[in-house]
């Protein structure tokens, strides 16, 4: 597909649940959100009719997302059901972690292909203060776990703070290069001012908005034609294709700001 800038929309990240076991800084307000129910959410039945008719406009990537996508009652058979989807090359996760010691193996047999996993810091009290409570050790787990399971080339996403130091992002460089991972920096950013990569140093995301080839789905079943805008898109179950083309036709040249959702709702 391509949108009215010319750009090829063939990746979609697909938020399956606005739930996690940390709370993040950067994702939720430390007084906590209002969760959806079960019933607000889409089915794995629902979410794979999605993937069906975006794979027949175009779309060769799928990434599951969250809250954290873990959380959810037997994930795997989701992504197992995406992954046979004709079309569809390529499906990945952007996980916590904290689950995969658990889910790893059995993720990977059902056609994941390799995840993304949330790393701020190698420093025990930072991770802590950073997620809340995380233990940073149940992480470097989830990296173990991934690495035997074959879940690669395993990314390891690192947000970028005002107060992040050099040492930290070197720290972490050489954390990645011993266990054969690639290291993605995020700049610290609010969905509330879309801002070109100012930060305390290069960062690889938030992309540049001319590069954008991204479609996204809340887990209510909504259609985010951009992460930097306020528009979407229900999903009509009676026509998805036109659904899915009228966000692609609403994509903006540039984002601007969100302020009617949060990140844990959406995915990043």
């Amino acid at each position: 597909m391509l949108d009215r800038f010319n750009r090829t929309i063939n990746y979609m990240r697909i938020s399956v649940t606005d739930r996690c076991n940390l709370r993040c800084t950067y994702c939720m307000p430390p007084e906590g959100v209002p969760l959806g129910t079960h019933g607000d959410i889409l089915s794995y039945e629902q979410i794979t009719q999605v993937v069906k008719a975006a794979a027949g406009l175009g779309i060769t990537k799928v990434r599951l997302t969250g809250g954290e996508p873990l959380v959810r009652r037997d994930i795997e058979k989701l992504v197992a059901m995406v992954s046979a989807v004709p079309g569809i090359e390529e499906v990945c996760m952007t996980t916590n972690g904290l689950r995969l010691p658990e889910l790893a193996g059995r993720l990977k047999k059902a056609g994941l292909g390799r995840v993304n996993i949330s790393l701020d810091s190698l420093a025990e009290s930072k991770y802590a203060a950073i997620t809340s409570g995380g233990d940073l050790h149940e992480a470097l787990a989830g990296i173990e776990a991934a690495l035997s399971a074959g879940l690669t080339p395993i990314k390891i996403n690192m947000v970028v703070f005002e107060d992040t130091e050099k040492a930290e992002i070197e720290a972490m460089q050489k954390f990645c290069e011993q266990k054969g991972a690639l290291l993605q920096l995020i700049n610290r950013f609010s969905l509330e001012c879309r801002r070109s990569g100012d930060g305390p140093v290069p960062a690889d995301r938030p992309p540049a908005c001319e590069d954008c080839n991204r479609l996204r789905m809340t887990a209510d079943g909504h259609l985010k034609p951009c992460l930097f805008s306020e528009d979407e898109i229900p999903v009509d179950f009676d026509n998805i294709a036109a659904s899915l083309l009228a966000a692609v036709g609403q994509k903006p040249e540039n984002g601007t700001c969100c302020r009617t959702r949060l990140m844990h709702a959406i995915g990043g």
